[in-house]
């Protein structure tokens, strides 16, 4: 042949890559539920593809770009044009876009909580004592570029933190009196007050803080803190063991204004409903799970993971990720809205198809497990497919006209019923040897249309669904789709028995082999089987997402109960039963539960030497609360609280507190007092820069304005846009709201001075403030705060994130090998609960205490050593190897718990690997406890460590025999070995990420050597 000069006949006669007899199968449209015989294939989906529009070089592009002409002097403003025009595009666009409307309205609360200090009227309103400024300072903490649900959480949880504050100060109050009026004893009632209300109040805000963990919850417990501080150590009531409720009336007055004007703009300003984002979300994550499915599916048919390293398959993927965690976000903030406006129902049926959704995927994290096990199958030496061979590739154009990631190629007529098959083995090769590449080859060529049928329709589906476009959102469920669905997953089921039978139907695959080469095969046999019972799951699913789809339909459309608020009926019991779903949802979702301690531990106790039926047992049991992490936090910052307020109660000291503000001091202190040292530092740093950029934008602001209240007000603006920008946009909150709150601490509070609106107007210049006094007293205040924060964390009861980080992934690893310990497969087979195994509710711990591993990972990076920076790289991959073996293992507890009862079959099969299972549990939770004891002593591991993988060979090469014996499948049949593939498969993600971590842990603290074992 020779070639051809132009593109296409070089096309035409570049060798392609060997492409298996992909036979057209039978495909059921989604919105007809007609049957045709299509060919499908999997190409590149429109998210994946890089157009060629991007920036990209084309063929006629000179290779050292086209020379830049130097502009002329006359050129000028049309360069300026050039170079603004794009700016003012941009700066428009993110006008108009979410997140600039977000900063406006942010802007906009803050105007309207300034003219608390500006407006006569309203500072009246608030009496002649100092902090008018908090007014606009809540509007900056409670910010309105919120959804209308967050928005009322923030309001019931500013609201908890002022009953709080409230309690505290009138319990002070009260026992100051009592003690100095009843017993004469001043001096005790203060100890007491300084002790049980300034530091254990304060300690308790300080464990709530770290105990639920939200972003609302933080700013709440900052705003209680800065109550209880000023009415205990500022305002002086307590301290002269009067009565007086001045300071604590002016709070809530500040509260509900700044609440109600930060309440109005989101409500009336460009308003966000999370009900409405919500269904947002549904369409986009749909959208994204089904181009992850079609382009999954299609790497596994061609039978190469070079498309899952791309830059645009990992983009695709972290979209799809991110769209989980938003439309989680969404669901909870939704539920605020759904129960003010009435639609309990309505919330729970989301909450079902969020849980529908979740499961979704779940499985299609089963679907990339078998696709990865399978390329690394592929990818060892020997193994590779031969002659070029590449199951299931697709060939045909890449570029935009294949714009789809499951594209209908051609629709031709039935073909003939007695279509032949390709013989097995007899392609590619005239060699009778057969390799697992072979098989796997097989595999694909007789289930890949059938994988292929059933992902068109299930991607047809979830394009269409759930909801129309904005604003209407109309439901787009077709009455034929889950008909059609049904009919997809009955042809897929037929297809796959029926190419199965013909696979194993056969001699060549029966011979006797070698070990090794009986569990390549088997290994073939679970990647491929796994994946197309993961397939079947997610279709399964499917139909349960669109049956809870329908409920939620009528639910909307015909609301047969009406509207109800039953939530507001709270003597009452939930004995609804959609109130357990809901709850089950929103405890899946939840994250604001502290993970550490929600690992059920157990305790360190000596089995023998003392007997539990001792008191000096249970007096040890009784206190064990206090050997905890959180409840030493909260003991320590109570402390460090109660020794800070300590001057504000003595009268040599008290005039130099007061005039130095350490009540700012003290609330600098509860911000950056932190559960680890790493995070007391980021946060210590964030409070002092932010600090000093306020106070300098005060003293500019202060100087320029004149004391012009409308001058101020225009820079107070100027200054809230820009740290809006900051706390919106760039999700940097602590940083923007510590920037203005000391803008508002030194700019407003001056201001009140000036007009003689406080009752200490010889404070820091009385009616001629001293603005650079004021900032350099709110500044020292802060920074002695800041460094006494960082003492009590680094010297009491120190709480290191990277040892933290060490002993959680050890404490996970262990927990691990503890599961692996109860032989999974055997409590099925004699006949126990799933729960003798693992219940779900230990595998969402499992999983949330992974998530809190990761954000320790972030603070480790704060914390400084001697020894050097962290390997936070190193961390990272452990990390996502442990997410990975967890992954895993809700892989196989999802193939557990699907069945209540074992076949004969699957029983008969279980039976036969007994032995084989035993050794390999031993032999991984050996390995969990050998890694588990070196990151956790730091010390380095053997070099020969025990292999997982001749273990796992053996069972694999028994399941191939069990094959061999039972072919006739008079006992068991193909289904019957979806447990023990679910199980192989588990074990070799395991047995490579076991091989990962052991790498990370060899490259951190080496290998043993004489140096390491010298005797000291």
């Amino acid at each position: 042949m020779n070639s051809s000069a132009n593109g296409g006949g070089n096309e035409s006669r570049i060798p392609r890559p060997f492409r298996p007899n992909i036979r057209q199968a039978s495909v059921i449209i989604p919105k007809t539920g007609q049957r045709v015989r299509r060919s499908v294939t999997l190409g590149i989906s429109p998210g994946l593809t890089a157009s060629n529009g991007n920036g990209a070089a084309s063929e006629h592009s000179p290779l050292l770009g086209a020379p830049k002409a130097r502009p002329k002097p006359s050129d000028a403003p049309r360069l300026f044009m050039r170079v603004a025009r794009p700016l003012y595009h941009n700066a428009l666009d993110f006008a108009k876009s979410r997140t600039g409307k977000g900063v406006l309205k942010c802007s906009i609360a803050y105007l309207l909580g300034s003219l608390a200090t500006f407006v006569p009227a309203i500072a009246a309103m608030l009496g002649q004592q100092d902090g008018k400024h908090m007014v606009a300072t809540i509007t900056v903490y409670f910010h309105p570029a919120r959804s209308q649900g967050s928005m009322f959480e923030a309001v019931v949880l500013a609201a908890v933190a002022f009953a709080y504050a409230a309690f505290i100060g009138f319990a002070s109050m009260g026992i100051s009196i009592f003690f100095r009026q009843v017993v004469d004893l001043v001096i005790i009632g203060h100890i007491i007050v300084l002790v049980v209300f300034c530091g254990g109040g304060l300690g308790f805000v300080g464990w709530i803080k770290q105990r639920l963990g939200h972003p609302l919850v933080n700013i709440s417990c900052s705003l209680t803190s800065l109550a209880i501080i000023t009415v205990l150590t500022k305002e002086g009531a307590v301290q002269a063991a009067r009565f007086s409720d001045d300071k604590i009336v002016q709070v809530l007055k500040m509260i509900v204004m700044g609440v109600i004007a930060t309440t109005a703009v989101s409500f009336l300003i460009f308003p966000v409903s999370a009900r409405t984002d919500l269904r947002e979300n549904l369409i986009s994550f749909t959208d994204s799970l089904s181009e992850v499915l079609a382009s999954t599916t299609g790497c596994f048919l061609v039978g190469s993971e070079e498309e899952m390293k791309s830059p645009q398959y990992r983009t695709a993927m972290d979209k799809y990720k991110s769209q989980l965690a938003s439309v989680e976000k969404n669901l909870v903030e939704a539920r605020y809205e759904h129960y003010i406006v009435g639609t309990e129902g309505e919330f729970r049926l989301e909450a079902k198809l969020v849980d529908c959704m979740q499961r979704l995927a779940q499985n299609i994290g089963g679907l990339r497990s078998a696709a990865t096990t399978q390329f690394l199958i592929l990818a060892q030496p020997g193994l590779g497919i031969p002659n070029g061979r590449r199951p299931g590739k697709v060939t045909g154009t890449t570029g935009p006209e294949t714009a789809t990631a499951l594209e209908v190629i051609d629709e031709t007529p039935e073909v003939r019923q007695g279509e032949p098959w390709t013989e097995f083995g007899s392609r590619g090769s005239t060699n009778s040897t057969l390799t697992p590449s072979d098989v796997f080859a097989e595999f694909i060529e007789h289930l890949g249309p059938s994988i292929k049928s059933l992902v068109y329709t299930l991607r047809g589906i979830l394009d269409d669904l759930p909801f129309g476009p904005g604003p209407q959102y109309d439901f787009t469920v077709d009455t034929h789709y889950r008909s059609s669905l049904e009919a997809a997953v009955k042809l897929y089921n037929q297809s796959r028995q029926v190419a199965l039978s013909k696979i194993y139907d056969t001699n060549k695959i029966n011979k006797e082999r070698s070990l090794d080469v009986e569990a390549d095969f088997e290994d073939v046999a679970a990647s491929c089987g796994v994946f197309s019972y993961a397939l079947q799951d997610f279709a399964n699913e499917m139909i349960m997402y669109l049956d809870v789809l329908d409920e939620l339909k009528l639910e909307i459309e015909e609301r047969p109960n009406g509207r109800t608020w039953n939530w507001l009926r709270f003597w009452r019991r939930r004995q609804d039963s959609g109130m357990s779903e809901e709850a089950g949802s929103i405890n899946t979702i939840d994250q604001e539960a502290d993970a550490l301690s929600s690992i059920p531990k157990r305790s360190h106790e000596p089995r023998n030497n003392i007997p539990k039926n001792t008191h000096r047992y249970q007096l040890w049991k009784t206190f064990s609360i206090f050997r905890r992490d959180d409840t030493k936090f909260a003991i320590k910052v109570g402390a460090g609280a109660a020794l800070y307020a300590l001057p504000s109660f003595l009268s040599a000291t008290r005039p130099f507190y007061q005039r130095f503000r350490g009540e700012w001091g003290l609330l600098s202190y509860m911000l950056v007092c932190s559960m680890t040292i790493g995070a007391s530092n980021t946060t210590g740093y964030a409070r002092f820069l932010g600090t000093c950029i306020g106070a300098g934008c005060a003293i500019v602001a202060w100087e320029l304005s004149g004391e012009n209240p409308f001058a101020l007000a225009a820079f107070g603006w100027l200054m809230s846009l820009w740290t809006a920008y900051i706390i919106v946009a760039q999700g940097k909150g602590p940083m923007g709201r510590f920037i203005m709150l000391t803008y508002n601490l030194s700019a407003l509070y001056a201001y009140s001075l000036s007009v003689k609106d406080l009752d200490d107007d010889d404070d820091e210049g009385g009616i001629s403030p001293i603005i650079s006094d004021i900032t350099f007293h709110r500044t020292a205040a802060v920074l002695s705060g800041c460094v006494w924060g960082l003492i009590i964390t680094r010297f009491i009861w120190p709480i290191s994130a990277r040892q933290k980080l060490k002993d959680g992934l050890s404490v996970l690893w262990l927990r691990m090998g503890l599961i692996w310990k109860r032989r999974p497969m055997e409590c099925r087979l004699q006949g126990k609960t799933s729960n003798a195994y693992m219940d779900l509710q230990e595998e969402l711990h499992l999983h949330k205490f992974l998530a809190k591993l990761e954000k320790l990972r972030d603070s480790t990076t704060s914390e400084v050593s001697l020894r050097g920076p962290f390997a936070a790289a190193s961390y990272d991959r452990m990390l996502g190897s442990t997410g990975g073996m967890l992954d895993a293992l809700h892989a196989m507890n999802v193939m557990i718990l699907k069945e209540t009862k074992l076949s004969s079959g699957e029983a008969a099969i279980l039976r036969s690997t007994t032995s084989e299972r035993a050794q390999l549990s031993l032999r991984i939770t050996h390995l969990f406890q050998v890694i588990a004891s070196s990151i956790k002593l730091e010390y380095p591991l053997n070099d020969a460590l025990p292999s997982i993988d001749h273990t796992r060979d053996r069972l694999l090469s028994k399941v191939f025999s069990f094959r061999k014996e039972e072919k006739s499948g008079l006992i068991s049949s193909d289904e019957d070995f979806a447990l023990l593939y679910s199980y192989a498969l588990v074990t070799g993600q395991i047995a490579k990420a076991m091989k990962d971590i052991a790498s990370e842990l060899e490259n951190l603290f080496g290998i043993w050597d004489e140096d390491v074992l010298k005797l000291q």
